[in-house]
């Protein structure tokens, strides 16, 4: 599996660290049955996240045509209302750091973002995943209506308003689309993706290696609905 995670303007880090660390680890455990990079929808270039100017290097163009997995991270910075719209007017790479983290996943909507991941959507080898308020910029991308998806905790209503099945869980697993909750989920997120692509003795191992252990259950849609408790 090859693994490209999307950078943007006012990304989160750990959104991205997280799981990039998780499935790099899993390559050399699976002898290299996983690949990953990062990259952006402008090609290779210096991306500046939202946290005290740190920036990260995409080293590729986001590819929709190539199977595997391509990973949305949410965006760090100020928490806002949802009806925070970006400011077309502002400069990739110079917005504040403490901008409104729905005014930074809004403003994916200004670049080419949608339209690639509009193609990853529609490429059946390609499964797209989340972490955070990844969920949103594909929800507000207009890509996931009637799929089920979790985001962090204060964007599930947001999430909801899109026509997803937002669901409070810390990962969601709706076939070719894989979402996380909140910023560290990123960690259960990539180690969950191992263990379905390349088997669960890889992703225990990786798990070993970061002692860390996964949370929660992941969900799905199927077996018995449950009654109320």
């Amino acid at each position: 599996m090859h693994a490209q995670i999307i950078l943007f303007d006012g990304f989160d880090p750990l959104d991205v660290i997280a799981p990039f660390e998780v499935l790099y680890a899993g390559g050399t455990a699976s002898g290299g049955a996983v690949t990953v990079e990062l990259v952006s929808a402008e090609g290779p270039r210096d991306v500046v996240s939202g946290i005290g100017g740190l920036v990260l290097r995409a080293t590729a163009a986001l590819d929709p045509a190539r199977a595997g997995l391509i990973l949305v991270p949410g965006a760090a910075g100020r928490v806002g209302e949802p009806g925070d719209v970006p400011d077309h007017d502002a400069q990739a790479g110079q917005r504040s750091q403490d901008e409104f983290i729905p005014v930074l996943l809004g403003s994916t909507l200004t670049t080419e973002l949608p339209t690639l991941l509009k193609a990853a959507r529609d490429n059946p080898e390609v499964t797209l995943g989340a972490v955070c308020g990844g969920s949103l910029v594909l929800a507000m991308a207009g890509l996931l209506e009637g799929r089920y998806a979790t985001t962090h905790h204060l964007g599930l209503d947001m999430l909801d308003a899109t026509g997803v099945h937002a669901v409070s869980a810390r990962v969601v697993d709706d076939g070719d689309l894989v979402t996380g909750a909140g910023v560290t989920s990123g960690l259960d997120l990539g180690l969950y993706l191992l263990e379905r692509e390349v088997g669960p003795r890889v992703a225990h191992a990786v798990e070993e290696l970061f002692a860390h252990e996964r949370r929660g259950v992941v969900w799905r849609s199927e077996g018995l609905a449950p009654t109320a408790l």
